[in-house]
């Protein structure tokens, strides 16, 4: 595979990140494309549904009816970044359908999902909820974790609860690691300022499917976890956390992605020793829609070199749990 640079912040140093990792959003396509038909626009349950795809459908099928039989007992879990929600994956997983199970789910506070009472918008708890969440969907499983931006993160932090029922970690324009005051700064500010000025009663309307999530994202758990993700002890931990990864892991970055440098994907992963780096030429911080199929390509292929189903890694148990707020 094709190594490439290196590593940035939770979701860019600037406003110019911003507000390119919205208008990327604002360009994917609609979730309802995998569907026999798209969702009415306001109809919460049916885009709930869609969270998975092509896990658990409307009408009750098992998770591994229509996956590949060599497959089934993998499940794949997409995890979205800043205010984003599930649907961010729909592209890979028409790509990788039917040979992979693929979850995609909302985060608390995001997409349809909201936010739980006593849930900390924090890396550290949304870690410890996906772990429950993970681990609960897989049934005993194996299970990939494939994680965008600011979702690396929280990935990371799920990774250590997981054990030996974590085979892999895909990490797409994700990295970090290095604490730069004044555009973390900025990017708080900026963030801040998206989320208190954006237009909310768009999302009620028909046809803003495509931006309704930065829209629908909750303003406590927007704001908490890219404050979380930008400070000086929640960066300078990633490198911590990455290094005790027991098991394999990818790091895709986009040759032209502005929000998460190539090279600070190719920093943080530097501190596991089970790593592969590939650039996706000419990508941005979306290939999962600027070129899901050569994505797919590369994913699937790291899966059938790189993750066994049997078995576990030397030291892929549970770790004790962060109390990090």
């Amino acid at each position: 595979m094709a190594s490439n640079a290196a590593s940035p912040l939770p979701d860019g140093p600037g406003a110019s990140a911003t507000r390119e990792a919205l208008n990327d959003d604002a360009e994917a396509p609609l979730v309802g494309s995998l569907q026999t038909g798209s969702p009415q626009a306001g109809d919460p349950q049916a885009e709930q549904r869609q969270e998975s795809v092509p896990g658990k459908r409307a009408s009750g099928n098992s998770d591994s009816e229509n996956v590949h039989p060599e497959n089934r007992d993998l499940l794949l879990v997409g995890v979205h970044g800043w205010l984003l929600s599930g649907r961010l994956w729909t592209p890979l997983a028409a790509e990788l359908a039917p040979l992979r199970q693929f979850w995609c789910p909302d985060l608390p506070g995001f997409g349809q999902r909201p936010r739980p009472r006593g849930l900390q918008a924090s890396l550290a708890s949304y870690g410890r909820w996906l772990a429950a969440a993970v681990r609960e969907r897989a049934d005993g499983r194996p299970v990939v974790l494939i994680s965008h931006s600011l979702g690396g993160s929280i990935a990371l932090h799920s990774a250590r609860h997981l054990g030996g029922q974590l085979r892999g970690l895909v990490q797409i324009a994700a990295g970090g690691g290095v604490y730069q005051p004044r555009p973390f700064a900025l990017l708080r500010r900026v963030g801040a300022t998206v989320v208190q000025w954006r237009p909310r009663w768009l999302a009620e309307l028909p046809g803003t499917e495509a931006i309704r999530s930065p829209l629908r994202a909750e303003a406590r758990a927007a704001q908490g976890l890219l404050a979380c993700s930008t400070n000086r002890g929640a960066v300078r931990q990633l490198p911590l956390i990455t290094s005790q990864l027991a098991v394999p892991s990818l790091w895709i970055s986009g040759s032209r992605d502005r929000v998460m440098e190539p090279r600070y994907v190719r920093h943080l992963a530097s501190f596991t020793p089970l790593h592969r780096l590939h650039s996706l030429e000419g990508a941005g911080h979306l290939p999962m829609h600027q070129c899901p199929q050569e994505l797919a390509q590369v994913i699937e292929s790291w899966l059938q070199e790189d993750v066994p189903l049997s078995g576990a890694f030397p030291g892929a148990t549970a770790a004790n749990e962060d109390t990090t707020a």
